[in-house]
């Protein structure tokens, strides 16, 4: 089953806040339109945590 979530926060690499879509197949990442998790800031980002989780 595919889920789609949309996630806000503040993203350091664009140095604004923004909103990041996030689809999940089956438990599975398939699609994150952010530069997660290749991002040098991943580590420390507040929207890295919530896609995460």
């Amino acid at each position: 089953m595919e889920r789609e979530r949309f996630l806000t926060g503040y993203c350091r690499k664009l140095d604004q806040s923004r909103i990041v879509t996030v689809v999940d197949e089956d438990g599975e990442l398939t699609e994150i339109d952010c530069a997660y998790p290749n991002c040098p800031h991943a580590p420390n980002c507040p929207i890295a945590r919530q896609i995460e989780e």
